[in-house]
């Protein structure tokens, strides 16, 4: 699988260890060094990770959700400078330099402001850097209804015109009734086209509760990622080993094929899912 731009994006509930929703810094420093090492194959990458509340939601102690915005926002401060911290450190170890983007869902809407977004993106990428893309949530409540940085995810890929999508999850893929209740669900390896019946196997579910995005979520992002141009695969991050695999040709996950359509505008799909 040839690609020259990638973007990669990871979950909170696969940033975590399972025990203890703590961090798993292991599984961090193979991601760090799985992206290090497609720069070094000269592709352009771009990692949207979400993980903010989440982080932050443990360093304070706290043992469930926040449930206000405002304590969400609280804690997306404090996780948000503790995750970048931790990825800026891992990257340098690989001579690799990381850089932190935050949008907002005006980003999308305003022509000014996606116009500059696109132009820090592209100037990371020529500089070498890997961009590491976020939700603002400190400032906005519009983010938190994207869905665990999906939609988002697709949004970044669409703005940087990227030839594959990889969003690493905790399912392996799509399957054709939730897996979790049905063991004779099937996965769905190849989609040409994103149709009605897909959206009635989706489920809007995750198996944990630091996750917000479910299958839904991840089908809008397809839409928005395949008419944008690029292919889009749902994996599942357990192991991110997973990653160079997929680039090497394996067949892992559901494939979305890309699907460009050049009267598809993301503020007005956006507009009529949110």
């Amino acid at each position: 699988m040839k690609k020259k731009r990638v973007v990669i994006k990871i979950g909170s509930s696969s940033l975590q260890r399972v025990e203890t929703g703590r961090i798993d810094f292991l599984k961090m420093e193979r991601l760090v060094r799985e992206l290090c090492d497609l720069r070094n194959c000269g592709m352009d990458v771009c990692l949207v990770s979400s993980g903010a509340i989440a982080v932050g939601r443990m360093f304070m102690g706290m043992t469930g959700r926040p449930n206000t915005i405002a304590r969400k926002q609280a804690c997306a401060a404090v996780g948000q400078a503790r995750l970048m911290m931790t990825y800026q450190k891992m990257f340098s170890e690989y001579n690799q330099t990381a850089g932190q983007v935050l949008l907002t869902k005006n980003t999308v809407f305003d022509l000014v402001a996606r116009k500059n977004a696109q132009n820090t993106l592209e100037e990371l990428f020529r500089m070498g850097v890997i961009p590491i893309v976020n939700e603002n949530d400190t400032v906005s409540t519009y983010e938190m209804q994207f869905g665990d940085n999906d939609t988002l995810s697709a949004i970044v890929a669409s703005l940087v015109s990227a030839d594959l999508l990889l969003l690493l999850s905790d399912i392996d893929g799509l399957y054709t009734d939730d897996p979790n209740q049905n063991p004779d669900a099937q996965l769905i390896r190849d989609v040409e086209v994103i149709h009605d019946g897909l959206y009635h196997m989706a489920k809007e579910s995750t198996g944990s509760d630091v996750g917000t995005g479910g299958m839904a979520t991840k089908l809008t992002a397809a839409k928005i990622a395949t008419k944008s141009g690029a292919d889009m695969i749902i994996a599942n991050g357990k192991d991110v080993k997973i990653i160079h695999r997929i680039l090497e040709g394996a067949d892992i996950g559901t494939l979305f094929h890309a699907n460009y359509d050049e009267d598809f505008y993301i503020s007005d799909y956006i507009e009529e899912t949110m």
